[in-house]
């Protein structure tokens, strides 16, 4: 297998809102949104999008780009668990690690969209979290959001991959991975080929407050991976590989954006699925915000992947401007 992702997986359910007033700081920053307390507030619609999260959107992406692909997650015994597996089985991704738990619910969020953004209100049920008996390595593992009892396997996962060093590891950390700290999961870090976060999940990682990027590169590479990549929104992408920062701007949008859900997911999870194909780190950049572009004219985080021919045809009639630099 070219392509394994690990990390939670859950039904959304995005609710278009039809009235909401959004207020925000200078600068269009720490936005929040109101409704009417108390009040019966009106939706436009109402969509399921089973099989996401953001392991679970790298796996598809990884399938869509022709990479093997499978992915190791859990579910409940229910609809909502059946529909995720027959997702998977639709996009061409293995899921013979989906663990079905008895007597458990799926994990069930649900999105709150309004206009192109949204805030997703997310639950992770305590499932059990361990290494596959019988898990063959692959050539990559995508680790991604995990449940606040995750702890172990982390350390676990650390071990494995020590074990056995054929395996590349891409590290995205989730919520729960970025509260345990860095200094508990310090052997996942030094056993890290690639992190990928975007710029204030890097500066709660290292636990400081505004930083500038070529400072947040240095010393998140300093934690142990052989590669780090930060995306900052609409300023781009910037990695460091230990011997060069690069930038890669964002790749501009035909049109204004649906929803932004999965924006971050289709870069990070493109660029390493372009690592995996054998690409080279500068051309690797360059592929991530084309996914990120297309993904975000659709509804949920995965309607817009590409494929491999599709992708290419974008970067083939991609703006003269569209370069990776040096920072």
């Amino acid at each position: 297998m070219d392509f394994i992702a690990i990390g939670d997986t859950a039904v959304d359910e995005f609710i278009k809102l039809k009235e909401a007033r959004v207020n925000c700081d200078i600068n269009n920053e720490n936005c929040t949104i109101s409704m009417k307390w108390g009040d019966k507030i009106p939706f436009e619609f109402a969509v399921n999008v089973p099989g996401v999260g953001n392991a679970a959107n790298a796996a598809v992406a990884a399938a869509r780009l022709g990479l093997s692909s499978g992915f190791i997650s859990n579910v409940g015994d229910d609809r909502n668990g059946q529909e995720i597996i027959d997702a998977f089985k639709r996009e061409g991704v293995d899921s013979t690690h989906v663990a079905i738990n008895k007597g458990m619910p799926t994990n069930h969020h649900y999105v709150l969209w309004y206009e192109a953004e949204r805030t997703i209100l997310i639950r992770h049920e305590a499932y059990p979290y361990k290494i596959p008996e019988g898990f063959e390595p692959p050539k990559w593992i995508y680790l991604s959001s995990a449940g606040e009892n995750s702890a172990q396997f982390h350390l676990d996962l650390a071990t494995w991959l020590n074990e056995h060093p054929q395996t590349k590891l891409a590290f995205q950390p989730g919520t729960f991975q970025m509260k345990m700290g860095k200094e508990k999961l310090a052997t996942l870090y030094a056993a890290t080929e690639i992190i990928a976060c975007n710029k204030e999940e890097a500066e709660r990682i290292l636990e400081c407050g505004e930083t500038d990027i070529k400072t947040l590169l240095t010393n998140m590479r300093a934690l142990g991976p052989k590669i780090v990549l930060i995306t900052d929104g609409p300023n781009g992408a910037y990695s460091f590989d230990g011997t060069e920062m690069l930038k890669v701007p964002m790749y501009p949008d035909p049109k204004p954006p649906i929803d932004r859900t999965g924006a971050g997911d289709a870069t990070t999870s493109t660029i390493v699925a372009a690592l995996a194909l054998g690409k080279p780190l500068r051309e690797a950049l360059l592929w991530g915000p084309v996914n990120s572009m297309s993904v975000v004219q659709e509804v949920g985080a995965q309607k817009g992947l590409l494929s491999y021919s599709t992708l290419e045809e974008y970067l083939k009639n991609a703006p003269a401007d569209y370069q990776v630099e040096s920072l």
